[in-house]
């Protein structure tokens, strides 16, 4: 991962580390309420700083995704380690395409964030995406060996599924976006052979 920006667990004086939590705060305030394309102008003057203090902290808007949403994918890699435990491996990847939806779907705009850093080796996320899909990998592979999910589906298949869905969750209801998704873990199954 590149990392531009000063590391949040790095010694920062104090003002500089209120002024960090203080943009990380506004920035979760404005992603939620406008999505992750919102203002960074008006991130730095909701938080009360200059706009060079934001980017001399947050060089560009995939930094500052990356230090907001660190420990949430953290938590979501966690996640699919933890349901490498569960008895049943095809409800262990449902449960986890769930939370993968619901952390894609945290902000508007997010989950389409998520799929371009995934790409580009140089985003400041793509390390963390990368975690992300290979926690995932690991329980694809267990459903796959017990034979509820087809052979041919990868991690990044799943990925690239878990972020539409987030994606058309924006797009959508809750209820359409449920039923998506039983769609697309209905597709997932390997198909029946004479």
């Amino acid at each position: 991962m590149t990392t531009t920006g000063p590391a949040p667990r790095r010694r920062m004086r104090a003002d500089a580390r209120r002024n960090y939590d203080r943009l990380l705060a506004e920035a979760a305030a404005a992603f939620a309420e406008h999505g992750v394309e919102a203002s960074l102008e008006d991130v730095a003057r909701r938080a009360g700083v200059a706009n060079g203090t934001l980017y001399s902290h947050f060089p560009t808007r995939q930094a500052l995704l990356e230090a907001l949403m660190r420990d949430r994918m953290e938590a979501l890699a966690g996640t699919a380690r933890d349901l490498l435990d569960h008895p049943d491996a095809h409800e262990a990847l449902i449960t986890w395409a769930r939370a993968g939806i619901a952390h894609a779907a945290m902000y508007r705009g997010l989950a389409t964030s998520l799929m371009r850093s995934i790409e580009d080796e140089t985003s400041e996320l793509h390390a963390a995406c990368q975690a992300v899909l290979t926690a995932g990998e690991r329980l694809l592979e267990r459903a796959q060996a017990a034979g509820a999910v087809r052979s041919d589906a990868t991690a990044s298949d799943f990925y690239t599924l878990i972020n539409a869905l987030a994606w058309a969750g924006e797009q959508t209801t809750p209820a359409q976006g449920e039923r998506l998704l039983a769609f697309a873990i209905e597709g997932l199954r390997p198909s029946a052979r004479p």
